[in-house]
């Protein structure tokens, strides 16, 4: 079984990272458009990976951990560039007509923890399998 746990064990670990994951993700984002856009991820990750584990791609205890790995990796790239994120969705919807530029440290975050994330994802995925 993958990463020797039960599959209702993979079950509780969804349920909790999905409040957490989808808190937040709402606090980061400071319109309510940007929160509602934050909300939709759980609902739309979820019925794919588990479609993918009906489809007999992978079995429902690594569906749930890629479901579970995925939010947390994205909690890992925007939630400590929260408050400069922030700040640019803000002044960018505020504001549409100019291009906010990039916060150069940002987006170096962003790219990077994105990287080593799914290094790291991908890398137990292959080692229990």
């Amino acid at each position: 079984m993958f990463l020797s746990l039960p599959t209702y064990v993979w079950i509780l670990v969804a349920l909790a990272v999905t409040p957490l994951h989808t808190a937040l993700m709402r606090r980061s984002m400071p319109t309510p458009k940007g929160k509602r856009s934050v909300s939709f991820i759980p609902l739309v990750l979820g019925p794919v990976l588990l479609l993918s584990a009906l489809g007999e791609r992978w079995s429902l205890p690594e569906a749930l951990y890629f479901y579970s790995a995925s939010l947390l990796m994205l909690l890992v790239m925007v939630v400590p560039v929260s408050k400069r994120v922030a700040a640019d969705i803000l002044r960018q919807e505020q504001h549409p007509e100019v291009q906010v530029k990039l916060h150069t440290p940002s987006a170096v975050w962003i790219f990077c923890s994105m990287i080593v994330s799914l290094a790291v994802v991908v890398g137990v995925w292959a080692a229990n399998t």
